[in-house]
Parts: structure tokens; sequence; C-alpha cells
């Protein structure tokens, strides 16, 4: 009979769980005030009163938001990008992982191309040349100028490619002797193996994707072209009360800044919170793969 052992809870336990305590609570605590700014009135938020509780519960913020139609086109341009990017990410970075995870003897020029993807990541040209060339190549105001930018990330193809490393080689030589070229070794072995890595890597795309408005600022003008978050952040730039209607203005008196800002924030969540619990399962064991190098 096998004897049911109980491990003791040392005082490092005690001291961890209070540390993750504090964590969650420095994490939780932001969310929570945002959310209950958003659903104040505008006197009380101006006044910084609300803390972690609505004061003067009201929803005038998320209905100045959502009843624009624009806020509903941007959504559904923020959607495709968010599909667009992930989905060339993910078979870039899956193609250039592999054959960068091979020893030299199976790719040679594999050390070069390593050097080249690590320069820049660490330098790039900055915002001018980015924006020249984005232009040049015709992409201004078309959706493939917030996709393509953002399909190679180099710090994600490091993560897979140590993933890769770490499939054992036995694997690799059997296949080889079996008579599977790299194509079949690729998406028969090394891709149903890596799908914790290639999840957590998706994960960082989709959340850097929604999030990200500066491509949409400088290369979008069509406004049934804007993506989401660079919609939210121009909506009190452009508004401006001289060209509204007395209906607009009254309507705009009821919410302020803080409490819109907020509401932005809350809506921007909602997808982000809606997939990770999807996709959180494959975290951590991605991460820890992906990071140790042996």
């Amino acid at each position: 009979m096998t004897a049911l052992t109980y491990k003791k809870f040392s005082l490092f336990d005690a001291v961890v769980t209070v540390l993750m305590l504090v964590v969650m609570l420095l994490s939780i605590g932001p969310m929570l005030h945002t959310l209950a700014v958003s659903l104040s009135s505008q006197a009380k938020a101006e006044a910084g009163l609300v803390s972690f509780w609505p004061r003067g519960l009201t929803y005038e913020s998320y209905h100045s938001i959502l009843k624009d139609s624009q806020f509903f086109r941007s959504s559904w341009v923020s959607v495709q990008r968010v599909l667009w990017t992930t989905g060339l990410s993910f078979i870039v970075t899956l193609l250039l992982a592999f054959p960068l995870s091979r020893e030299t003897r199976q790719f040679p020029l594999r050390n070069p191309f390593m050097w080249l993807l690590v320069f820049c990541m660490l330098f790039n040209g900055g915002l001018v040349p980015f924006y020249i060339v984005v232009n040049d190549l015709g992409l201004y105001d078309k959706m493939a100028a917030l996709v393509l930018p953002s399909v190679v990330n180099v710090f994600n193809t490091i993560l897979v490619i140590n993933f890769f490393r770490g499939v054992p080689k036995e694997l690799h030589e059997s296949a080889s002797i079996d008579g599977a070229n790299p194509w079949q070794q690729l998406f028969r072995i090394y891709l149903p193996l890596s799908l914790p890595v290639l999840a957590t890597v998706s994960l960082f795309v989709i959340v850097t994707t929604w999030n990200e408005y500066l491509h949409g600022l400088i290369f979008i003008r069509d406004p049934e072209k804007m993506p989401l978050q660079t919609y939210l952040q121009s909506i009190f730039i452009k508004i401006d009360p001289s060209h509204m209607t007395s209906e607009e203005i009254i309507e705009a008196s009821k919410v302020s800044n803080t409490t819109l800002n907020a509401a932005k924030i809350i809506v921007s969540l909602v997808p982000i919170v809606a997939i990770y619990p999807f996709l959180q399962r494959y975290f951590i064991h991605g991460i820890m793969l992906g990071s140790v190098k042996e």
C-alpha cells in the first residue's frame, strides 16, 4: 500500500504565496479602478472620488462609443487585421525558425541569417525611413500597411528556434532514415510537437496587433479602413465644438476625457480577455520550452 505523502507548507511557500497575492492585487486593482471610472459620472470621475466602485453609476461613456457606426466598422477592420497578421506571422515564423534551428552542416548559411535577424531586431532606421518604404511600396491607405510590417517578429522566431532545438535529435534522425524530406519532417513531426510555443507566440501577436494604433495613424486616411485602436485614439482629437450641433454638444457634455478613456481601455480589453482562456493552457508550457537552450 502506498502511503500518501503531503508536502509541508514551509515559510518559503508562505512568502511566495503572499508575494503572488500582492502581484495579483496590483494587476487586478488598476483594471477594477478603470472599470469603476468608466461607469462613474463625469463629476465624480473628474473630482477623483472613484476608487474601485462606480460613483454616480452611468453608461454614457459606453453609449458614446457604441452608438457610433464607425466604431463597428473599425472593429471589423481590427478583426481582419488580427486574423491576417496572426495567420501570416504563424506561417513565416514556422518557415523561418525551422531552417535556422538546424545545424550548420545542414544549413551552412544559418549563422549569417541569424546575425542579420538579430541586427534588424536591435537596430532600425526610424519612423521616417519606415514611412518612406511603406509609401514607396504602394501600401499607403491599404490593409497591407497594417499587416505586413508586423508579420516578421524576431523575438518570437528565436523562441520557436529554441523550441525546435529542444526536440530530440533521434526523431529527426529516424525520420531521415525513413526517407522523410525536410517539408515532411516540419509538418509531420515538428509542427504537431510545437503547438504550445506556436500558440504562445500567436497570443503575443494577437495582443500586440490588437493594441497597436500608430500604423493606422500614419498610414490610413480612409475612415472605412481605420483600425479600432486608431479610431478610439482620435475620438476626442477630431471633436471640434464649432462644427457640432447643439444635440451633439449636449451629448458630449455627459462624458469626460477621464471616463471616456477608461471606457476605451475596457472595450479594448474585451477581445483579449475572451481569447486568453483558450490559449492560457499553452502559455507557461510554451514559454518554458521556448526559452531554455541546452
